[in-house]
């Protein structure tokens, strides 16, 4: 540790002295000359000098005072901490809910101090100090439920530490913010939490990597695979709003070793890449993919909504079970299976083989895209970026397309003055529950509003709003403009402006017509035209509207596609109906 300035010229002037002055038992004497003249007085800057050199050595070393607490944040992680022993302060109102807990008693040293600390009851949300034990890494860190924080499984990780009641001994308050002038013993300044980035947000996809721990591919050829896959994540570009992985192990029993909500961070997924260990066994992959696409993918073990799923499935030779019932299951759960398959089997091999087809049956689609082969585990690095670029083309996620993540539907509502500003109101709720039906983001559902009378107003398009509570907020903000009626003129505008803009993509468009009367203007015309540019139309009739209209305006079959109830407050009923003939034409239309 270099002294610092005031300490240096102290010494400087001490060096030349010519007196002793006891400093106490454990620093000795030193001697002191007050003046370089013999018979001078010392000055005033000399005694200050001397008094400040004398207090700069007497004073107690840092880091001495071993019941200094170290204020910490929430999130400050057991591996963030460079002592064995040390005695930390956590702050109070931690979100329970963000914290990062694995283990019961002994955790791992990934978790959040403060977390664990909760989780074993040495503190309560209020803040309070801790000390801090550092262990031995273990395996089978357990998932238990305690004091409201639900600490998660882990297979296996480097180091442990424990956590048991510790002294609250602060030694300075700066900016409201507790500081301690403790420092390790290492004279290191401690660690600071893994900074968590965005990642790559044109590359958003929920991914789970099955690797092949069985004695087909041998100790050697696993580790070369936990390199290759380690590169896959690391050009990903995992982050807080980019592609959040996992891995789960294929062996005689599968075995999820960690989950996408565990890690955000490219290295710590490459830690805990490092440290999987081999599992050995018969090479079932049928059955971790089975269990995978079932248990993995859950909100709670971190799984979005809106974001594509993916199981990236590894196989070294080829599999000891089953392969298509597990493929079945997968698309079935909205899972995109992609193998990658290394070193065919041997035409010996290929009588062991249950299915030589088995890649075509449990693959998303059998078009090429989701399969992968590489000739061996050695010299990969060239495959990494091809297959980083299919994982990345959400586009082509067929398998997660389904009626709730992939159709853009307009609302067209009549403001005119026959519907009255509360039943309005009704009008909105009604579009707002379909709404709520669907999972809205920038790759997912998108919702456009347009209110009419005998003008239009765009009350908000498909690119406006990219999540469900914006989308939501934004209906009901929307104001009554009250005026005549003219339906064709507004589905021609709704056509032209709002889903003009979006005709070449890959959503499936939806328009639902809500109206309340007869129109002054043609509507057979304008819905037809707004058929032929790939809209299907949907009308809902309240009230005084025509049935004749409605079923002018909708879409073949027109009895599946109109609606009617003779009072507003009969359109909450209708919900349920219109969601699920959006599904079923989406449904159809993938045929």
């Amino acid at each position: 540790m270099r002294p610092g300035r005031g300490l240096r010229r102290a010494r400087r002037r001490l060096r030349h002295s010519a007196a002793e002055v006891p400093l106490g038992e454990d620093v000795g004497w030193v001697a002191l000359r007050l003046s370089s003249r013999p018979g001078a007085c010392p000055t005033a800057m000399q005694l200050a000098s001397l008094l400040l050199g004398v207090f700069l050595l007497c004073g107690p070393a840092r880091g001495s005072d071993s019941s200094a607490s170290t204020a910490i944040t929430c999130f400050t992680r057991g591996l963030d901490l460079r002592k064995e022993t040390e005695d930390v302060l956590c702050p109070a109102n931690c979100p329970l809910w963000q914290f990062y807990v694995f283990g019961d008693g002994v955790y791992a040293s990934l978790s959040s101090v403060c977390g664990a600390a909760i989780h074993r009851g040495v503190i309560t949300n209020a803040g309070g100090a801790v000390r801090v034990q550092t262990l031995p890494g273990q395996e089978n860190y357990p998932a238990v439920n305690a004091n409201g924080i639900q600490s998660q499984v882990l297979s296996r990780w480097a180091s442990s530490f424990s956590v048991t009641p510790g002294t609250n001994n602060l030694v300075l308050e700066a900016v409201g913010r507790s500081v301690s002038t403790a420092r390790p013993a290492t004279g290191k300044r401690p660690k600071k939490p893994l900074e968590k980035k965005a990642g790559n947000k044109d590359c958003k996809a929920d991914i789970a990597f099955l690797i092949d721990g069985s004695y087909n591919i041998g100790q050697r050829r696993f580790n070369l695979q936990k390199n290759f896959v380690g590169k896959v994540a690391v050009m990903l570009g995992i982050g807080t709003e980019g592609p959040h992985v996992g891995v789960v192990q294929a062996s005689e029993h599968p075995k999820i070793e960690f989950y996408l909500k565990n890690f955000t961070a490219a290295k710590e997924v490459l830690f805990a890449i490092k440290e999987l260990g081999f599992r050995g066994g018969n090479s079932n992959t049928g059955k971790a993919l089975k269990h995978a696409a079932q248990k993995f993918f859950s909100m709670e073990n971190g799984a979005r909504k809106g974001i594509p799923k993916i199981i990236v499935v590894f196989l070294d030779g080829w599999p000891s079970d089953d392969l298509e019932e597990a493929g079945i299951v997968a698309r079935e759960f909205g899972v995109n299976v992609f193998i990658v398959s290394v070193a065919k089997p041997t035409t010996e091999e290929l009588g062991m083989v249950q299915d030589i087809g088995f890649i075509d049956k449990a693959v998303c689609r059998n078009n090429g895209f989701f399969s992968y082969q590489m000739p061996s585990w050695f010299g990969t690095t060239k495959y990494v970026k091809p297959l980083v670029q299919k994982l990345c083309s959400h586009e082509q996620m067929l398998c997660s397309k389904t009626c709730y993540n992939s159709v853009n539907i307009g609302f067209l509502i009549d403001g005119s003055s026959s519907v009255g500003e509360s039943n309005f109101r009704l009008m909105l709720e009604f579009i707002s529950n379909v709404a709520k039906a669907f999972e809205i983001s920038d790759i997912g559902s998108k919702i456009a509003t347009v209110q009419f009378t005998y003008d239009q107003r765009t009350e908000f398009s498909f690119t406006d709003y990219t999540t469900k509570e914006k989308v939501l907020s934004a209906i009901r903000n929307i104001r009554y403009m009250s005026g005549g009626t003219a339906t064709g003129d507004a589905i021609s505008f709704t056509t032209r402006n709002v889903f003009g803009p979006v005709k070449d993509g890959a959503n499936k468009n939806f328009l639902v017509i809500l109206t309340d009367g007869q129109s002054y203007d043609d509507v057979r015309g304008p819905a037809v035209a707004a058929q032929k540019a790939g809209i299907t139309v949907f009308s809902v009739g309240v009230a005084w509207a025509p049935l004749d209209d409605l079923k002018d305006m909708a879409s073949e079959p027109r009895e599946s596609h109109t609606f009617f109830t003779r009072e507003f407050t009969g359109l909450e009923q209708m919900v349920p109906d219109v969601i699920r003939g959006i599904c079923k034409d989406f449904l159809d239309s993938k045929q």
